[in-house]
């Protein structure tokens, strides 16, 4: 029986070629998106959670009691270790690392990466495999390295290379040989290995190689250590919080004690945590987009399969004065509703296939492969197609076969009237969705825009970055900056600066400073940013007073320090030129810093927080860098660059020229919004598409139900205009009276979404206009396509209809 049902099912859906086609294309994408998001959210959720014993590892965060004072990341670097040691009964082991970037060579092959000072206890505790080398020892050597996959074939073409050398600098620009001991297995994404986006180590060193590389990663006075500890299984976080609040009140500073909470967070849970919860805002943004994609897909294919089933009374009628039992008939309707949804469901499988490289890279994260996804994934599916076929052949199932088989045969609906009502609502819903998803999509972009506009308070045009080899001394500081003034000696170069910060939002440690003279426990706490005195003219930032540093540098100035205007207000300063020539100092140092230039604000970092209190230092006096600012002079960006490649392999031989634009590094600070802007347009194409699909077929639906119509209305001397008019109303009311639901809705949705920046763009009606104008045109012409066609056939025919 069921083999006939499907038959039958088959016959029909290949009757209704263009209607099938219809629902087919506009359920399969709504089931494939849905289907891409879905599993990047799962792969999100994933995070961590295949490392050995994930459920008892924790991340230790800080929480200042002002969050200037130190970041939530990194945390005391003696903590883990002191728990391990002395709450052997909470705590079972532990790691903390210090990460950055040096340079790496072998033969001519040389490159910048990023590297992990840390415990030999990462591959054990983790349960990380090598491919090659011994897990017990891999870690034991100061001059040994464990490497990933990547970092064998890129230098060497080859997994098995453990007993080669590469030559790693330090920052001292000493360079020393080290002994591949271990190549690590494909890596899970996780947050040890990969903390972030801008901490991703390939090269994993013993903690005694921080010697060598002139780094301290121990000690109750270095906040800025990156903390993990597994605890006892069934140990209390709580408990071991307490602890750490114990320890530190007995072994930091008082300082650190007061103004310092360390809190735990559990590895599985700190993907989707960390940031301010970035990763889970946009999982739930992007699931929320295609939940609402799926709902417009099963709308419209319900709506359709409404539509239609009116067409087929007198086939019921047929079928019941035949002997058909009404069971029967109503599992026919059914499975032809079931099988449409499993052909679409199936056809979605093709799609996710063939989208998911690009949705990958929209969304910046690979998202897992269909064959990758657990094995119950794939019954869930069917099981879902199963419940949204029988949803959307339950109400027509039901309606047709209750009629009386006299009622069927006349085509009438004498105690059941057609929904339309209920259909037009449906249509309505869609076109709500689609409002809502296109003005948002508009405003994001707007907001995005805004990111990446002249109104940031420096110029990026034209600027490139590029990290530098380290030499923290006197000598090295005076090296960069002799290498710094032949560069600038280049006709295609404007100007150059020497920082150990550019304009991305990490800056190297903040600190409070008071007024000479006022009480050191009113400190305004200031972003430090180390600076020469070329960085102002680089990146355009006007001066409000003074100059940024002198000219030509002198020893006797290296305690100058320019500040910005936030900070000059909460000085107390009231104005700019009353800063000048005053002295600031920081709580338990001698030196008194003099301020020799206040500048113009601009966005350091993101704007979703207020312009902080800035304090640029003289890079002589700190003696700390990593970039090089280069402002090219307009013209052949191409040819300047290769020019300046090869005097930079002159002047710094065995150093990667590795530049990147500003405008790179702003899309690493906006990674998470330029993904929502590029997942928010490909969601709008695909709600179009729905809603068109649905049009598309409703309109086919209305105008074939109402040919007999058309042909009266033509014979009574109606136009082609009228007629098109007579459809036109019947949807363009529709679509208005969804557009005056979608508005405020999508007006308070976007409000929420911008409440998270300091820095925003004023919602115009633009937005609204151009959607809602875009939409309604849309479907006006694919109405008036349909339509004209009808109104211009023979009414002889039309009347000839049934």
């Amino acid at each position: 029986m069921l083999k006939n049902y499907i038959k039958i099912a088959w016959r029909n859906i290949w009757k209704q070629k263009v209607f099938s086609i219809i629902n087919i294309l506009g359920l399969s994408v709504g089931i494939a998106f849905t289907l891409l998001i879905g599993a990047y959210v799962w792969g999100e959720l994933q995070v961590n959670h295949q490392l050995k014993n994930a459920d008892n590892q924790y991340i230790i965060q800080s929480k200042w009691k002002d969050p200037n004072m130190g970041f939530e990341l990194a945390s005391i670097a003696e903590l883990p270790k002191a728990l391990k040691e002395e709450y052997p009964g909470l705590v079972v082991n532990y790691y903390h690392f210090d990460g950055m970037t040096t340079n790496v060579s072998k033969g001519e092959k040389y490159f910048r990466e990023g590297i992990q000072l840390g415990d030999s206890t990462l591959l054990k505790m983790y349960g990380f495999q090598l491919l090659h080398g011994d897990v017990n020892t891999a870690l034991n050597d100061p001059f040994s390295v464990v490497v990933t996959q990547q970092i064998a074939l890129k230098y060497f073409g080859k997994n098995d290379v453990v007993g080669q050398v590469l030559t790693i600098e330090n920052f001292s620009g000493d360079k020393h040989d080290f002994t591949i001991s271990g190549v690590l297995d494909h890596l899970p994404k996780n947050s040890v290995t990969s903390l972030n986006a801008s901490n991703i180590s390939n090269f994993f060193f013993n903690a005694e190689a921080a010697k060598y590389f002139k780094r301290n990663i121990d000690g109750w006075a270095n906040p800025y250590i990156v903390d993990y500890v597994e605890l006892k299984k069934g140990a209390d976080p709580k408990e071991v919080e307490s602890a750490m609040k114990t320890l530190l009140r007995k072994n930091s500073s008082e300082q650190i004690s007061k103004n310092l909470t360390p809190y735990l967070v559990a590895l599985k849970d700190y993907n989707m945590v960390a940031e301010g919860g970035i990763v889970k805002k946009m999982t739930s943004t992007l699931s929320c987009i295609a939940l609402f994609i799926l709902l417009m897909a099963i709308v419209n294919y319900v709506n359709i399969c409404i539509g239609r089933a009116s067409g087929r009374m007198k086939e019921m009628g047929v079928r019941k004065v035949m002997g058909g039992l009404r069971k029967q008939l109503i599992w026919q309707l059914l499975a032809e509703s079931t099988l449409l949804v499993m052909i679409a469901t199936i056809l979605a499988l093709v799609i996710y296939l063939v989208a998911r490289p690009y949705v990958s890279d929209v969304l910046g994260k690979d998202i897992t492969s269909l064959f990758a996804l657990p094995a119950y994934f794939i019954p869930i599916l069917f099981l879902f197609a199963l419940i949204i076929g029988t949803l959307a052949g339950i109400y027509p199932a039901l309606v047709l076969t209750a009629l009386k088989s006299v009622d069927s045969l006349k085509g009438k609906l004498p105690s059941v009237k057609e929904s339309v009502l209920f259909r037009k609502s449906l249509v309505a819903f869609q076109f709500a969705i689609a409002s809502i998803v296109l003005i948002g999509a508009y405003i994001i972009s707007q907001q995005v825009s805004l990111f990446f506009s002249n109104n940031l308070g420096y110029n990026k045009d034209y600027v490139i970055y590029t990290q530098l080899p380290r030499d923290w001394s006197p000598n090295g500081v005076k090296k960069m900056e002799s290498i710094r003034y032949q560069l600038a000696q280049m006709s295609q170069v404007k100007s150059i600066a020497l920082s150990f910060e550019i304009p991305d939002g990490a800056n190297g440690g903040n600190y409070p400073i008071y007024r000479q003279g006022a009480n050191p426990a009113q400190t305004v706490v200031t972003q430090g940013l180390i600076t020469d005195n070329q960085y102002a003219s680089t990146y355009n930032i006007p001066l409000k007073a003074g100059q940024f540093f002198k000219p030509v540098f002198d020893v006797a100035d290296t305690t100058q320090v320019v500040i910005n205007e936030t900070q000059s207000k909460a000085l107390g300063f009231k104005n700019a030129d009353e800063a000048i020539g005053q002295k600031i100092m920081s709580p338990g140092s001698p030196v008194a810093f003099t301020i020799c230039g206040v500048t113009a604000d601009f966005h350091f970092g993101s704007m979703q927080q207020h312009i902080k209190p800035v304090t640029f230092t003289n890079v002589n006096y700190a003696l700390a860098y990593r970039y090089f600012s280069i402002k090219l002079k307009p013209g052949d960006i191409q040819q300047s660059l290769s020019v300046l490649s090869q005097k930079w392999s002159e002047l710094m031989p065995g150093a990667p020229f590795e530049y990147h634009f500003m405008d790179d590094a702003l899309k690493k600070l906006y990674a998470t919004e330029l993904q929502l802007k590029k997942a928010a347009y490909i969601a709008t194409i695909l709600a179009v598409i729905i809603v068109l699909l649905g049009v598309l077929g409703l309109i086919s639906l209305s105008i074939q139900k109402r040919t007999k119509e058309i042909g009266i209305r033509k014979v009574l001397g109606s136009s082609a205009i009228r007629i098109t008019l007579l459809f036109l109303d019947d949807f363009l009311g529709v679509v208005l009276i969804a557009a005056a639901v979608a508005c405020p809705l999508a007006y308070l949705i976007m409000q929420k979404w911008l409440s998270d920046y300091a820095y925003k763009i004023n919602i115009s009606l633009l937005p609204f206009i151009f959607s809602i104008a875009l939409l309604t045109g849309v479907t006006a012409f694919l109405i008036i396509l349909q339509t004209i066609k009808a109104s211009f056939a023979n009414p002889i025919k039309s009347l000839r209809t049934e």
